[in-house]
């Protein structure tokens, strides 16, 4: 069957997502195995978002509301704008899927850094779009870079912020500038998924820049600090013209009901989400502290995870920390071959992940 497929399908390689704790557990002999690959909320979903599938599960039978009428309302008002202006997604990856099907297609280019989510260069390719490719400075997005590689067919613009793998950010004032220099009609896909964590003062306000440029795509997701990864919900802020267009490629009944029913409860969980940022704040000093300990390299991180460089292959660092029962992201797919990255945990986490770390090297 490969011969009616495009050889740019043929030529992507999937998205490797790593193995279910318990096989890790299971296939290498170990107990109380630690993930710290995948970017969750270490203390779990909010409690109030756990309590209110509850009284729900016996609603299941019935198809979920299509439109998520009652989280876009709740959005709405959190930031100020109208509920045209909103699009939910089974997580903010199928947002980004959504775009690049409404907006890409062969002969059309996005502009994408070159160590960023690997999604993009994927669904770009998925639809046979061109992918211009920009080298990050100091692992954080080039933005003069990518606004002089910006192509007459160029579309799109994908800028992650904070920046996964690096956790770095880029500015306001920056921002700002490389915003008003992109004409308008070329999205500026700006993705947010690591947003509430970040503590630098300095971090753009997306919202009040989108009421004045619209070609600002902003996503955002519940699937970090809110802890509802496992059910699959994200959400967009775009110009309604843009979310119209969205619509018509959204399927029907695409979020769940119980993911619909927890982010309701979980945004309006302030405290959950004070906890998770002062957890991860403490975890990042400590970890920072370690690092500096073991002279090793590390990127200083906006986000829940850190970019760690240990100067052998991260290949071989991350089987031998499996083997100890510490699942990390090595990180060879985004052309850093001696870096993993590892998500800040619960000070019990951090501490059995330097102590195997430490036994590694």
């Amino acid at each position: 069957m490969k011969k009616f497929v495009p050889q740019y399908i043929l030529d992507i390689s999937p998205y490797n997502p790593g193995k279910p704790i318990e096989e890790v557990e299971r296939e290498f002999g170990i107990r109380d195995a630690v993930k710290l690959a995948s970017n969750e909320n270490p203390i779990g979903p909010s409690p109030k978002a756990v309590a209110s599938l509850k009284g729900e599960l016996k609603k299941m039978s019935f198809y979920p509301d299509s439109h998520s009428f009652y989280l876009k309302r709740e959005l709405a008002l959190r930031f100020k704008v109208s509920e045209n202006n909103l699009i939910i997604g089974n997580g903010s990856n199928e947002l980004i899927e959504i775009l690049t099907r409404a907006f890409i297609r062969p002969g059309v280019s996005a502009v994408i850094a070159n160590q960023a989510f690997a999604v993009y260069q994927m669904l770009v390719q998925v639809v046979g779009g061109e992918k211009i490719i920009v080298p990050l400075s100091n692992y954080t997005h080039d933005l003069q870079a990518m606004r002089k590689a910006v192509k007459n067919n160029t579309r799109m613009i994908f800028i992650a912020n904070p920046n996964n793998p690096t956790g770095t950010i880029v500015r306001n004032r920056e921002f700002e500038d490389f915003l008003y220099s992109v004409p308008e009609d070329i999205l500026i896909v700006l993705d947010e998924a690591y947003a509430e964590y970040v503590m630098d003062e300095d971090y753009p306000n997306s919202i009040e820049l989108f009421s004045m440029r619209k070609n600002l795509v902003i996503l955002r997701t519940f699937s970090k600090i809110y802890g509802l990864a496992g059910l699959r919900i994200g959400y967009g802020i775009a110009h309604e013209e843009i979310v119209e267009i969205m619509h018509k490629i959204r399927q029907p009944f695409n979020v769940n009901s119980a993911g619909q029913i927890a982010a309701l409860a979980a945004l309006a969980d302030e405290e959950h989400v004070e906890s998770s940022r002062t957890l991860n704040a403490e975890g990042k000093e400590y970890l920072y502290g370690e690092f500096d300990r073991m002279e090793l390299n590390y990127v200083p991180t906006e986000a829940n995870f850190i970019l760690v460089d240990c100067g052998i292959d991260c290949n071989e660092i991350f089987l031998k920390l499996l083997k100890l029962g510490v699942i990390v992201r090595p990180m060879a797919g985004y052309g850093l071959p001696t870096s993993f990255r590892v998500t800040i945990g619960t000070a019990k986490d951090n501490r059995k992940f330097i102590s195997a770390l430490e036994k590694v090297l």
